[in-house]
């Protein structure tokens, strides 16, 4: 639908209005007519519906954010930034109001909006009338700054580094014990986070095969903070090589290898999945959410390096995210805000694209085991330690990279509870001897 140019507003007497109701009549082509919220503006006005969420602009800033950076990645700024809030009010909070904005989107048809010449020079001249226009605000410092030829070594250790090296505490304070950075397997809703991580690595060593027998070799590609490997080895009996190109990951996992007597074990290397040199070597491998970050052009590189890893007959499990859409949609790698924010250069497809490519790589795809709604309930979880831990965590980060991290779980939580990210377990066998996976599966 077209919408045509805002009417003017004015206050009592013929005075102008305050700022939140001229924005208010100037986003109505935007957004499809009245504010869905309710607005208050820097100036102490107020404008939208009594008993809407509450959003609060504290700066003329975020209008010029806004204005240069339209949707996702200008408001995102504008957030983290502490200029754009959306304070717990009257029962709402970050969440609820996110839901409530893509539920009025929904309704509206909003991506099916045109607007028309007219609105949108009315909409700048508002904007130029608040003092929003100019140069653009300087990027936030807890955006990424990444460079180099895409996914090249150099690029993939700065994208990872700036992500993963915040610090071994921060993601202590936020993840369980075993400090799994990936879906959690809930038997219930009410599952404590740490007995669903626990089962989780119990499920994927049990996939493996590594109950079969003590001593059995296996490679975890993207270990983190060594979840599996140490639950694999301490558990299982396995003899576990990890890979990681976060520095700080490997300095938190040879802690724990030394403390747990495993060094026998499990061995963690600061190495490139691309780099590990062994063939036919492996009894299992396994890769907890790694292969977002492979991108989608070095993905058959990356199944290559997997396969050629584990010996013939031996297994493969990867768990990873999916997003819909072919190619991932227009977002693959989740939206201009965790692209920016979170984690440059992912890329997520459909999980049957992901199996396309597996099975193109030579390996047998044998079981496929969707997770998504586990995927809300760790997340969830990892809000509860989040939100439990906000006075640490703002003495280790800031209070800009703690807002980053609130809209990050936040929004995380409601993509995979509204389908619009899914998660899977997708296990394999490679070919040319026989594998031992049972005709009846027990998980």
């Amino acid at each position: 639908m077209t919408q045509t140019a805002p009417r003017p507003t004015t206050g009592s007497a013929g005075a102008p209005a305050g700022v939140a109701s001229r924005l208010a009549e100037a986003v109505r082509p935007f957004i499809g007519g009245d504010l869905p919220v309710r607005l208050e503006a820097w100036d102490g006005s107020v404008a939208g519906p009594d008993g809407a969420p509450l959003v609060v602009l504290r700066s003329p800033d975020a209008l010029r954010r806004l204005m240069w950076h339209p949707g996702e990645l200008g408001a995102a700024q504008a957030y983290v930034s502490g200029e754009l809030d959306v304070p717990e009010q009257d029962g709402w909070d970050l969440g609820s109001a996110l839901t409530h904005a893509f539920a009025v989107g929904a309704e509206r048809g909003l991506s099916g909006v045109r607007l028309s010449p007219r609105a949108l020079v009315e909409a700048i001249r508002t904007v130029s009338g608040l003092g929003a226009l100019g140069r653009p605000p300087a990027p936030p410092a807890s955006q990424a700054r990444i460079k180099g030829r895409l996914h090249s070594l150099a690029r993939d250790r700065s994208s990872i580094s700036h992500h993963y090296d915040l610090s071994n505490e921060f993601y202590s304070l936020i993840l369980e014990p075993q400090m799994a950075y990936s879906c959690g397997y809930h038997a219930t809703p009410d599952t404590p986070l740490e007995d669903a991580q626990r089962a989780k690595l119990d499920l994927v060593c049990t996939k493996l095969g590594l109950g079969q027998g003590q001593g059995m070799r296996m490679l975890d590609v993207g270990c983190g903070w060594g979840s599996l490997s140490l639950h694999a080895a301490e558990y299982f009996g396995a003899k576990v090589t990890g890979v990681t190109i976060a520095a700080e990951q490997k300095k938190f996992i040879d802690a724990r290898i030394a403390e747990r007597g495993l060094e026998d074990r499990v061995e963690i290397r600061l190495q490139d999945y691309r780099e590990v040199p062994e063939r036919d070597h492996f009894d299992a491998v396994g890769s907890l959410e790694m292969g977002e970050h492979v991108g989608a052009l070095n993905y058959p590189t990356y199944v290559e390096v997997l396969r050629r890893a584990v010996r013939p007959g031996g297994r493969v499990l990867i768990q990873q995210m999916s997003r819909q859409g072919a190619g991932g949609g227009k977002h693959p790698g989740g939206g201009p805000f965790i692209e920016s924010f979170i984690a440059p250069d992912m890329t997520m497809r459909p999980v049957g694209e992901t199996v396309d490519l597996i099975e193109s790589g030579g390996l047998e795809v044998r079981d496929v085991h969707a997770m998504r709604e586990h995927y809300v309930l760790t997340v969830n979880g990892w809000i509860d330690n989040f939100e439990a831990n906000l006075p640490r965590l703002r003495d280790l980060v800031g209070e800009e990279v703690v807002r980053v991290w609130r809209l990050y779980l936040v929004g995380g939580a409601l993509a995979f509870r509204d389908g619009r990210m899914g998660v899977d377990q997708i296990l394999s066998v490679r070919p040319g001897a026989p594998h031992t996976l049972p005709a009846v599966r027990e998980w």
